[in-house]
């Protein structure tokens, strides 16, 4: 049996796990960014995602931060676009398969219906299979696909557009 999980906004604390996972991530092409980040860039990240309308949660186990969600502005500034947002999730590799990007796109979705939002987009990249099987589990769709727009050192790789309304979904989770 494993460790309870527990899901809190991110805090100041958890900049250098939020730096590790996404570097991860970069590391594994699964994000477009190429460059590994710092903690100071985490920390202006971080300080753009205010807790009570874009908030960042991350998940720990036994105290350690193991994944993190966000949800952030989608063509901020555009009055009509103000009830989508954008959700980002990423897992630790070490505790990939084992439900906790499933349980962060549940919490993500909750807090966004609670915080009046009304649909939900996520950017990401065709090579990403296990973040497009949980966006599916969760009842995303694919809306929209730039073919070859990510370039790897000359391998191209599709953005993705995923999408899904949050009608009929109330604080709590599920569909």
């Amino acid at each position: 049996m494993s460790a309870p999980r527990l899901i809190r906004l991110a805090g100041e604390c958890d900049l250098g796990a939020l730096a590790a996972i996404y570097n991860q991530a970069i590391a594994a092409r699964q994000t477009a960014d190429t460059e590994p980040v710092a903690i100071d860039e985490r920390r202006r990240w971080l300080l753009a995602h205010p807790a009570d309308s874009h908030p960042v949660h991350v998940i720990e186990q036994s105290g350690c931060v193991i994944g993190y969600s966000s949800l952030s502005s989608y063509r901020g500034g555009r009055k009509a676009l103000r009830y989508t947002v954008e959700i980002s999730f990423f897992v630790d590799h070490a505790h990939l398969g084992r439900g906790v990007g499933a349980a962060l796109v549940d919490h993500a979705m909750a807090s966004a219906a609670a915080l009046g939002y009304r649909t939900l987009v996520a950017l990401l990249l065709g090579n990403n299979a296990p973040s497009i099987g949980i966006l599916e589990k969760y009842g995303f769709r694919e809306w929209g696909r730039l073919p070859g727009a990510a370039d790897f050192d000359g391998v191209e790789v599709d953005h993705l557009l995923y999408g899904r309304r949050l009608d009929g979904l109330h604080a709590g989770g599920g569909a």
